[in-house]
């Protein structure tokens, strides 16, 4: 999918393909929205993201993980 994100995606969860929270979108600058990831989110989910390390506060979501965008949430894809 190819999303637009803007500042009114701002607080939306974003959910895996199970609906289970992954984290909510902090802030969308220039189009590309940054993830606040929740906190029991595994390694194994931040790396299939491409999410480095453990202390960064925010992570860019790539519009090609993304499956749909509803009025409040954004699902990636099943990995």
């Amino acid at each position: 999918m190819c999303a637009t994100f803007t500042e009114d995606d701002e607080g939306k969860r974003v959910v895996d393909a199970d609906g289970e929270t992954v984290g909510i979108i902090e802030s969308v600058e220039a189009g590309t929205p940054h993830v606040a990831p929740d906190p029991g989110v595994t390694d194994t989910i931040k790396s299939k993201l491409g999410w480095g390390e453990a202390d960064d506060e925010t992570y860019r979501l790539d519009e090609n993980n993304v499956e749909s965008v509803t009025g409040d949430e954004v699902r990636i894809e099943r990995f």
